[in-house]
């Protein structure tokens, strides 16, 4: 496994440091799962997990029915 050098500020590395001990993990495990989540192809599970949490949340077919043709763009 290839090893690398990050230099990181302190404020940067406290962060790091804390979020790493947080999630318990080693930095470097924490560090590859940060870049690794952030080319996902696939929504966050918090955030799956917050779908339909507002039933008062209009669908989006209601909203688009309402919608009306756009004007004629003025020409260039």
């Amino acid at each position: 496994m290839p090893q690398i050098t990050l230099y990181l500020d302190d404020a940067t590395e406290r962060l790091m440091r804390e979020r790493a001990q947080a999630a318990g993990m080693p930095y470097s495990r924490w560090v590859a799962k940060l870049i690794q989540e952030s080319h996902a192809e696939s929504w966050p599970a918090d955030l799956v997990s917050s779908f339909g949490a507002y039933p008062d949340m209009p669908l989006a077919e209601p909203l688009r029915e309402a919608d009306k043709p756009d004007l004629p763009r003025a020409p260039w």
